[in-house]
Formats: C-alpha cells, sequence, structure tokens
C-alpha cells in the first residue's frame, strides 16, 4: 500500500544526517523533517521505500525546548529546502552537528570521539551570512529557491540567509525571461557584485537592469562562464592577501569562514621555512597563498586543481611568490606524476564527494609529517579516515565549524599523522 501522503504519530528518537531526525512508525524507519529529537509530530508522508519512509513533521504535538518560530516564511513543510534548522535556536543547531559528525565517524570510521561545532564570528543569529546564492527560476520568469528534493520553485521576494550584498543585488525583485537560474555572488570583503546568469536556450537577447552596479556574466553548459560586462568575479581578503575569485568559482560562503580556516589550517600543520607543502583542490589559492608564505622562498607550495577558472585564479593571485606551482588536472592522476615528490605538509580541500581510496594512497606515499584535510560532508570525510587509517595515518585532532548556519551542513578540519613517522622528518 502507498502510504505517501498518510499521517500519523511518532515520538522522534534522534537527529540524522541530512537535515532530518529519524523515529519510528510500529517497525518502520522514518526520516522526518521540520522536527526535534524528543519532539512527538504529527507526520505526513513524503516518500516511501522499500527500507524506509520519509516524512514532513506537519505538527507539534509535543515541542523541544531547542525549538523557536522559524524567521523565514519560506520555511517549512512543503516549502523552500534551502535551511533545514530555521526551528532550532543556533546554539542547539551546532549541538545537532555535532552529535551528527561523531555519529558518522562512529559509523563509518569506527572512530568514537566528541565533536564541538564552534560558532563563526559575525552571524550570532545565523542569518545574513551566505555570500552566493543560486535561485532558480520558475515559468513566470520569478526568481526563488528550490523546495526539498524536488525541482519545484518556491518564490521567495528575500533570501534571509543571503548576505546584504547578495539582496542589494535584487534579483527577485525583476522577471528573468528566457533565463533558468541566477547566482548571485557578493564579496565578504569590498564591495564587488556579480550576477551569472544561465539562460533556457542558445540566445539571451536582454538583461534586466538590477538594484546596484556590478558584474554580470553567462553560464553556458558544463558550467563555462563567459563576460557579460563588468569584472570576471569578486576580490575577497584572507590572510593578509587578496584573492581574485571568478564568479561561477569557489570561496567559503561564510564571509568569517576562509580566514577561520586558513588560521586552523596553518595552526594545523606548522609548515616551516623550506619545507615541501601540498594543497589539494585549491581552488583560487586561498591555503596555497599561506603555505607559500610560511614555507618561504627556500621552500614549495605546490596546488592542483581541476577547474580551468579557478586554476587561472590561483595563478594570478600568487603571481608574486616564485615558490609557488600551481598545476592544473584531476587530483589523483597529479599525484602519480608526482610519485617522487616528498611532501612534508598537505592540505587537501575535496569537494562533497571526498578525496577517495587512490587519492589517500598517492597521498599518503609522500610521507607527509601532517595531513590538513578540510570537509563539508562529515560521511565521506568518514570513509577518507578510515582510508588514512589503512595506510597507517592516525587521527590526532578534530575541529568542526559552523559555516553554514540553519542548514544541516558543517565544516570539519581533521589532522593526521603518520603512525610510524618517516626518520627524514624525526632528523629535522
Amino acid at each position: 500500500m502507498n502510504r505517501v501522503g498518510q499521517d500519523f504519530e511518532l515520538t522522534v528518537d534522534d537527529v540524522a544526517h541530512g537535515g532530518w531526525c529519524v523515529g519510528r512508525h510500529g517497525d518502520q524507519v522514518v526520516f522526518v523533517r521540520h522536527a526535534l529529537p524528543g519532539e512527538r509530530v504529527r507526520v505526513r508522508v513524503t516518500e516511501e521505500t522499500s527500507r524506509f519512509l520519509r516524512g514532513d513533521a506537519v505538527e507539534v504535538l509535543q515541542a523541544s525546548p531547542d525549538r523557536v518560530q522559524a524567521p523565514c516564511p519560506a520555511a517549512g513543510p512543503g516549502k523552500c529546502g534551502g535551511c533545514d534548522w530555521q526551528h532550532v535556536t543556533p546554539e542547539a543547531q551546532r549541538a545537532l552537528k555535532g552529535r551528527v559528525v561523531a555519529d558518522q565517524l562512529r559509523r563509518i570510521a569506527g572512530i568514537d570521539r566528541e565533536v564541538a561545532v564552534e560558532e563563526l564570528p559575525g552571524t550570532p543569529d545565523g542569518l545574513g551570512w551566505r555570500t552566493r546564492v543560486r535561485f532558480a527560476v520558475d515559468s513566470e520568469g520569478r526568481a526563488g529557491l528550490r523546495r526539498h528534493r524536488s525541482h519545484d520553485i518556491e518564490p521567495v521576494d528575500r533570501c534571509l540567509i543571503a548576505h546584504p550584498g547578495v539582496t542589494e543585488l535584487g534579483v527577485t525583485d525583476v522577471t528573468w525571461e528566457g533565463v533558468r537560474d541566477v547566482e548571485a555572488v557578493a564579496s565578504a570583503s569590498c564591495a564587488d557584485r556579480a550576477v551569472v546568469v544561465t539562460p533556457t536556450g542558445a540566445r539571451l537577447d536582454a538583461l534586466p537592469e538590477l538594484g546596484t552596479s556590478s558584474a554580470v556574466l553567462r553560464r553556458f553548459k558544463g558550467g563555462r562562464v563567459q563576460q557579460v560586462r563588468g569584472r570576471r568575479g569578486v576580490r575577497e581578503s584572507a590572510g593578509g592577501r587578496e584573492y581574485r575569485v571568478s564568479a561561477g568559482g569557489f570561496w567559503q560562503v561564510h564571509p568569517a569562514a576562509a580566514e577561520v580556516l586558513t588560521a586552523a589550517v596553518m595552526d594545523a600543520l606548522e609548515p616551516k621555512p623550506g619545507e615541501t607543502a601540498l594543497d589539494l583542490y585549491c581552488g583560487a589559492g586561498l591555503f596555497t597563498g599561506a603555505l607559500a608564505a610560511a614555507v618561504g622562498p627556500e621552500g614549495r607550495a605546490m596546488g592542483v586543481e581541476s577547474g580551468a577558472e579557478a586554476v587561472r585564479d590561483a595563478r594570478y593571485n600568487l603571481k608574486d611568490m616564485e615558490q609557488v606551482r600551481v598545476e592544473q588536472g584531476d587530483v589523483a592522476a597529479q599525484l602519480r606524476e608526482w610519485a617522487d615528490v616528498r611532501a612534508d605538509v598537505v592540505v587537501l580541500d575535496p569537494p562533497r564527494a571526498g578525496a577517495g581510496a587512490e587519492v589517500v594512497r598517492s597521498l599518503t606515499g609522500t610521507r607527509p609529517r601532517r595531513v590538513a584535510y578540510v570537509s563539508c560532508d562529515p560521511a565521506t570525510l568518514a570513509r577518507d579516515l578510515a582510508s588514512f587509517e589503512r595506510a597507517e595515518y592516525r587521527l590526532v585532532g578534530l575541529r568542526a565549524f559552523d559555516a553554514f548556519p540553519m542548514t544541516h551542513h558543517v565544516e570539519c578540519l581533521a589532522v593526521l599523522e603518520p603512525v610510524h613517522p618517516a626518520r627524514r622528518h624525526q632528523e629535522r
């Protein structure tokens, strides 16, 4: 019997990865959104599989003391899917994320560790932080955000977690004819603004006037971006350096994240003058630049990135540092090419899919004395930490940062060292 659309009551047992809570209805596991552990809720089934149900808490019968009124009118069952925890206090959000990270480490990697998620400065209410927002456009040309696990679009007047610079662009105030989606970008460091428009077809005859001057770029199939007017991207600052970041490229979306993560990585690795440092998945060169400054002209800082735009940005950003080398290509393939390189310290910041066993094997084959792994997904982090353990690298430190308030996402920094340090490092 198909139970989608049916309602029933249950008591929520715990939090689960992905912005869900979990409970049981009879002998059936149920993953529930818009709930909290310990609550009694009425659930409406939204999806049924052979192993479990998914549903929304459409009524709260017994509320958790951590529950609050969601600040955004677009948050809630059947509405925008961008935020998972608007109904939870910021402190409780961080506690839930810490439990999720700890659970993934235990289940996947067999690592028992309590995790405290650190608040990033500047956004105590969890709002107004997201410097890059990708709006979808409906058939009437209205900009909005996708509903959870759906292609349907929830029109919004304003995204409350968007940075004020994104709001200033006025993307939701105009009609976008012939456009599939619009990415709004605001620098956290200066007044630079940009929009990246994806047309529905080959032609885009006109663009609406926005509320503030900004760069305008057009995204083609495959992610390639072409400049229409204004600068190619935005300028960001971290670690005392300025970085050019293409409008369609990657940069931490929380205004404080780049600075905090750079400091955390440097504290973890403690790079020394003359050492060789690798930065895998280096993007626009954020960590590469910090490592290069630490190892100095007598050392080496070697970055790898697959995206052509990001590589151009990284080379431009670090052109004043002779000890820097940035290669474009697949990280696993580049590590095979660098088989004779003996790295001292390594940082890797892979996409959500993680690094994978091949990259871990090649990386640990260079026998670095310390590795800093920056991850935005605790499940793939845990999987890769298990690969590090098989390569005889042990977890010696773990920090977690609330770089995505109101959502289930969390940024982690895992620090690893070899179980048996290489003699060359002992002699230094």
